[in-house]
């Protein structure tokens, strides 16, 4: 089971306050100048990424992972927007203190390791704490073998990087990315250079540091392992796909799954609470991105019965936008859990499904199939 020190506190100028989304990237552009003229690494990018959650990022190379991970990372600056990682600006910062800034806030893997040759392991992972100026000798030392025993590569502590197996070394590049305990930990293709055997051993390490509340982005070309995480991002040609878009409608083509996904609003709605309540004007369509929703219909007496659940994946809100009229039924958030929402207005579900029939084909489908439990259940048209 892991357990992780104490975070070292330090100057109150230098904590920035953040609320819910430990990562924040704001209509984020990227060019760069070549002879047939600007190229658009990423393009108008709007990312939100919460405190604990386990992020794979995965696309074509070439498609605008690495940058982006720059981005966040705050090696590169972006052309326009704006970047803020656990509520700083990073895009404002000066490149002193975006170093500074860097090593106290994020932990980062790379796939070839990049631990350094003529340092011990136990060197290298005491590097960021000198670097930060965080702990004094005695206990970056005593950190170091921490870390180091919590990965699994304690016992290596006084050897030379060459020493060590690949699987090995990646540890170790994990121990020194933890070394000042970031809420952020960075993994760039972390698994590529590894066989399957080692590369499983170090995927449930990230696994076991997520369930001890980090938070954790990783970029990845393994199919198995970007299942495997909480959420997969897809980039394309520098704009974000939502993967789950693609898994929830599956027909629609590259350049409308991006327009779909720079239209949607993401929501979050408190156990219990009314999403769509029953009369209302239809003016919403919801994709449920985390956890679930109840359908409820209110039936004589003023009582409302749970009649379907719309699970993660799914969708709802849309028997009103293709069929008119009112809310026929009242949603509410699952009762014992937050859930979280992607929103697309009106218009744009309109021009949706107008671009796509057979979308519309498969949405209308579910939405005659809830016309038919409504009527059911209420005896007839609600």
């Amino acid at each position: 089971m892991f357990k992780f020190l104490s975070r070292q506190t330090f100057k109150e100028s230098d904590i920035h306050r953040y609320d819910e989304y430990l990562i924040q990237l704001q209509n984020v552009v990227k060019t760069y100048q070549t002879e047939a003229g600007d190229f658009f690494a990423l393009n108008n990018i709007r990312l939100e990424i919460g405190n604990g959650e386990f992020v794979g990022v995965i696309g074509k190379s070439g498609s605008g992972k690495s940058t982006l991970i720059n981005m966040i990372t705050g090696i590169d600056r972006p052309t326009k927007g704006e970047v803020y990682v656990t509520g700083t600006p990073i895009h404002t910062l000066s490149e002193g203190r975006v170093a500074q800034w860097r090593g106290r806030n994020l932990g980062i893997v790379f796939q070839f390791f990049q631990l350094l040759p003529m340092l011990t392991v136990l060197e290298n992972v005491m590097l960021p704490m000198d670097f930060c100026k965080m702990y004094n000798p005695r206990q970056r030392r005593e950190r170091a073998f921490s870390v180091l025993d919590l990965v699994g590569v304690a016992g290596h502590a006084n050897k030379l990087p060459a020493m060590l197996s690949g699987g090995e070394q990646q540890r170790v590049a994990i121990a020194r990315a933890l070394a000042n305990d970031p809420p952020i930990i960075i993994a760039d293709e972390p698994t590529g250079n590894l066989d399957s055997k080692t590369s499983e051993r170090v995927f449930s390490l990230f696994e076991a540091l997520v369930a001890g509340g980090k938070t954790v982005l990783m970029v990845t070309h393994d199919g198995d392992q970007a299942r495997r995480v909480k959420r997969t991002i897809v980039i394309a040609d520098g704009e974000i796909i939502e993967e789950y878009l693609s898994r929830t409608f599956p027909s629609l083509t590259q350049p409308q799954l991006v327009w779909v996904t720079s239209k949607l609003k993401q929501e979050k709605y408190l156990p219990g609470s009314v999403i769509i309540q029953k009369g209302e004007a239809a003016d919403k369509f919801f994709i449920v991105t985390k956890g679930y929703v109840e359908v409820h219909l209110h039936i004589p007496g003023g009582q409302e019965l749970v009649v379907s659940r719309v699970e993660s994946g799914q969708y709802f809100g849309e028997v009103a936008l293709l069929h008119g009229g009112p809310r026929m039924v009242t949603i509410r958030a699952a009762p014992d859990t937050d859930v979280e929402v992607a929103v697309l207005n009106k218009s744009d579900f309109n021009q949706l499904v107008g671009e796509s029939k057979t979308t519309r084909k498969q949405i209308d489908g579910v939405a005659q199939e809830r016309l038919r439990i409504i009527a059911k259940e209420t005896g007839g048209n609600d």
